[in-house]
């Protein structure tokens, strides 16, 4: 009778140190989240991907068809074979504007045309 008496004890003792739920207790506190409409970040890397610093060099993980689809989608036709050089940059010979031109691109999908 002791032990089952101490058995509540120590249960009605462990239900009093959780305290009681009350309305209090789903309010969470913390730091306000900004909305959609203001980011409070700022772009890490705001520098163009195309065009003027040149191709990246870097081992490219594109398939020749996903770099033709890359360049094509940029705007440009006629697009001849692409062959990857040295640095992993795909390069070829195209059509933008009317012009022809020599295009690449690079590792991290920065077209330059030449």
């Amino acid at each position: 009778m002791i032990k089952s008496m101490t058995g509540v004890a120590l249960a009605a003792m462990l239900v009093a140190a959780c305290g009681q739920k009350n309305a209090d207790h789903d309010k969470v506190e913390g730091p306000a989240v900004s909305s959609a409409e203001a980011p409070a970040n700022v772009a890490v890397d705001t520098k163009p991907t195309t065009g003027e610093s040149g191709p990246t060099p870097g081992a490219s993980s594109y398939t020749a068809d996903q770099a033709r689809a890359a360049i094509e989608k940029a705007g440009y036709t006629d697009l001849g074979p692409l062959n990857q050089n040295a640095n992993g940059v795909w390069q070829g010979n195209a059509t933008k504007d009317g012009k022809p031109v020599s295009v690449s691109i690079d590792y991290k999908g920065a077209i330059t045309a030449l």
